[in-house]
């Protein structure tokens, strides 16, 4: 298809297709959280508003934000942890939709601390001075398992964190490389298939319905094509709703971009999409940073980071 760059924004805005569709790159991470834009694609909830829509994966948020500036994508999804550091560090980038929340149910969220069936540790107050895995250092894994800790009346200073990627947590936990695992879903419901036993719904304990991550774009583009920013929000705004009232479409569209098998998906703990960002969660979530050490030594201004 033939394709001309649009626009004078130095290639930080999408591409018009022949059709005059603006092509729009988002730059994602292939896990259960993204599931409703690519349910809003199947919809046509971006084609309706002229938008073609792509995804392509990235390794997590740390590399997506790069390439969210660079205008390799348009737009991005990340945890609100990163976003933060982002703007501790003066990175020019805005969200502009929610992304993806906390059950807020304790014991029932898509992400938890785990341990395997025979563990001694049986609280997260027993996390103490223990060994405990992440999928990244110094982000929102550590922050709210830490918080967890504290909630339980633990010490979580000398907890020595582990990073490893989310698929191999089980294996990890179950070789007894770590003493738990702070895991989210599939990989959570494959250390409980595993015998693994709950110990914390960290992300529960952080922030009542916490707003774990959020769909984003350059400062750049946000300033010179407002009309595509509010047509992509509208979209996956959509999206969003469409995909918490129809659970079941959702674990058949993951067969779409994951590799999570029939019986899994059928039986995994889906997250919250709510179309709001919850404000106040993402002030605790930057006190909480903040007082962990994330932010190496500064505050973030979550105001600059909001829409």
């Amino acid at each position: 298809m033939a394709a001309t760059a649009c626009g004078s924004s130095g290639g930080s805005s999408g591409e018009t297709g022949s059709d005059g569709a603006d092509q729009v790159k988002v730059g994602v991470i292939p896990i259960v959280d993204v599931a409703p834009i690519y349910l809003g694609k199947d919809k046509g909830f971006f084609a309706n508003r002229n938008i073609e829509v792509s995804m392509e994966a990235g390794q997590g948020g740390a590399a997506i934000v790069p390439g969210v500036v660079s205008g390799q994508f348009q737009f991005g999804f990340s945890n609100m942890t990163s976003l933060l550091i982002a703007q501790t560090k003066n990175v020019p980038i805005k969200t502009v939709s929610a992304g993806v929340a906390s059950t807020g149910e304790q014991g029932k969220d898509f992400g938890a601390v785990m341990v395997k069936a025979d563990s001694p540790i049986k609280t997260a107050a027993d996390l103490a001075g223990k060994k405990v895995s992440v999928n990244t250092l110094k982000n929102i894994g550590d922050t709210t398992v830490r918080e967890s800790v504290r909630k339980a009346g633990g010490d979580p200073k000398n907890i020595t964190f582990v990073e490893i990627p989310f698929a191999n947590m089980p294996a990890a936990l179950q070789e007894g490389q770590v003493d738990a695992s702070w895991v989210v879903e599939p990989a959570l419901s494959a250390v409980k298939a595993a015998g693994g036993r709950l110990v914390a719904s960290n992300y529960v304990d952080a922030a009542p319905d916490l707003t774990v991550a959020a769909y984003f774009t350059s400062a750049k583009l946000a300033g010179e094509d407002a009309d595509l920013v509010k047509r992509f929000t509208e979209a996956i705004n959509e999206s969003l709703t469409y995909a918490d009232a129809h659970p079941d479409e959702v674990r058949a569209v993951l067969g779409s971009y994951t590799k999570i098998d029939e019986k899994t998906r059928g039986e995994l703990i889906l997250p919250k999409w709510p179309v709001e960002i919850n404000q106040a969660s993402v002030e605790t979530l930057a006190e909480l940073g903040r007082q962990d050490g994330i932010f190496e030594g500064a505050t973030p201004d979550v105001a600059k980071v909001l829409p």
